[in-house]
């Protein structure tokens, strides 16, 4: 029977293990940690019954995968769960720029921007099921759909600030350049239009879902999957040495680039080793969880009702505080990000005491404390937020490294959301999942599409490991 090894068990390890397990490949999912997830784990942080997300909370992206589609991972146990607003971008004057999951009526809420807003995303959204199928996908590659692709990557290479200027409003410049700073680049760069564009079209066909009982499901649902194709998980293993990796046919390594050149050594070309020794990493991560009683005391009534909130203020002071980011300096308005999943999914709560996540935007490998700024910025749009605070515990970018080695220097997203990233990978190559060593492949989020909890650069991966084989994937 032909065999595979996967190394790391965070979503998109897991996704690959799968599907290569679903075609019929003996598969072993290694996972260093206790327990798999990766980026997609969730916890008791604070209180009994009070379920904290570790680090994924709020998947736009995810629900249409087409590689849980092809796994049936509803089968397996896997729910989703909207909120009645997907996501808020209060401003100081108690307006907001508000996402609905209908395109028309949030471009009804938006008023003189609506009709712009409404022509810029319905297409995508409505053809949202096809057009995953390439956004979610390495681009260099014949598009299934090019018409779809074409309409709607045409905006994509502008910079958000550019792009921002199709509105008029104060809030609907907001309301984008909030979504638009989801990668964790400067919003004056090229191609800074197209993360932002994907989130924006993704959650209006499917909604800013969580997952019930926690993003822990979504590995659980992926771990059930696998075992179900006869797929086994041994966790507890740390690989640091490819020596230390049981042989088989095809190996995959959910492993951020760092981490592979030190696993494979001098077995990987020199070029190779150079390319991923250098690769770029982006800034950082830093979060803080709180339990707040009776929830936050949003101004803005439609943030009481969002599972998303974007803490930013207006698009100049966001598009500040990445640039300051990206130039290592801590913002003194850092963008901060609030995720109320228990809106949606009420199981997370303890009685009325509610988890809420939120994190702010910092410079990689910040080693300072920003949950003072993070206390500051919910203050700001939410005033009373501190006396209903009852716990609170503040994951740094060392913590989150020291959780998920793939978060080195609290990068979340695996790496910066450069131009070449996102057509090659970690390196310059037609086969963006390919290490050059025969049979070996990289899964990690650091290969295209790029981060989240949606597993397609685990498909990806598992796609180029059957052709490897002679085999052709059906997802």
């Amino acid at each position: 029977m032909t065999t595979a090894i996967v190394v790391g068990g965070g979503p998109n390890g897991l996704t690959a293990a799968a599907l290569l397990a679903r075609a019929g490949l003996d598969v072993t999912l290694l996972e260093a940690a206790d327990e798999v997830g990766g980026g997609t784990r969730s916890q008791e942080a604070l209180l009994p019954g009070l379920l904290h997300d570790h680090c994924s909370a709020v998947h736009s992206m995810t629900v249409a995968s087409p590689a849980h589609k092809a796994l049936d991972l509803a089968r397996h146990g896997l729910r989703w769960r909207l909120p009645d607003v997907d996501c808020v971008h209060p401003l100081d004057d108690g307006t907001a720029g508000v996402l609905l999951r209908s395109v028309k009526d949030t471009a009804r809420l938006l008023g003189p921007d609506g009709p712009r807003y409404r022509r810029l995303l319905e297409p995508s959204a409505r053809h949202w099921e096809a057009l995953s199928h390439d956004v979610l996908g390495p681009l260099l590659r014949v598009p299934s759909h090019p018409l779809l692709l074409a309409r709607f990557g045409l905006p994509t290479p502008l910079p958000a600030t550019l792009l921002a200027r199709l509105f008029s409003t104060t809030r609907a410049r907001a309301l984008w350049a909030g979504v638009a700073a989801h990668s964790f680049r400067p919003l004056s760069e090229p191609f800074g239009s197209a993360i932002g564009l994907g989130i924006l079209a993704a959650g209006h066909a499917t909604g800013w879902a969580v997952a019930e009982g926690g993003s822990q499901a979504i590995a659980r649902s992926l771990e059930r999957a696998l075992r179900a194709h006869g797929g086994r998980v041994h966790t507890g293993v740390r690989i640091t040495r490819h020596t230390q990796i049981p042989p088989a046919d095809v190996t995959l390594l959910d492993l951020d680039p760092a981490q592979i050149a030190r696993v494979y050594g001098d077995r990987l070309p020199t070029r190779v080793r150079r390319a991923y020794q250098r690769y770029r990493r982006g800034p950082a991560a830093f979060k803080v969880d709180l339990a707040v009683e009776q929830g936050v005391p949003w101004t803005n009534a439609h943030a009481r009702r969002s599972g998303f909130v974007h803490l930013g203020g207006t698009l100049a002071e966001i598009a500040q505080a990445a640039r300051d980011v990206d130039d290592g300096r801590m913002p003194e308005r850092p963008f901060v990000l609030v995720a109320q999943q228990y809106l949606a999914d009420p199981g997370r709560s303890a009685g009325d005491v509610h988890p809420v996540w939120a994190y702010a935007h910092v410079p990689h490998g910040y080693d300072g404390d920003a949950t003072e700024a993070i206390l500051g910025r919910l203050e700001r749009f939410a005033p009373g937020t501190r006396d209903r605070v009852t716990a609170l515990r503040a994951t740094s970018p060392a913590g989150f490294a020291a959780a998920n080695p793939n978060f080195a220097g609290g990068d979340i997203l695996t790496g910066a959301s450069t131009v070449p990233r996102l057509l090659f990978g970690p390196r310059p190559a037609l086969d963006p999942y390919s290490t050059t060593l025969p049979g070996v492949f990289s899964c990690s989020a650091a290969t295209p599409p790029g981060p989240g909890a949606h597993g397609m650069c685990g498909a990806g991966a598992a796609a180029s490991a059957l052709r490897h084989l002679g085999a052709t994937p059906d997802w």
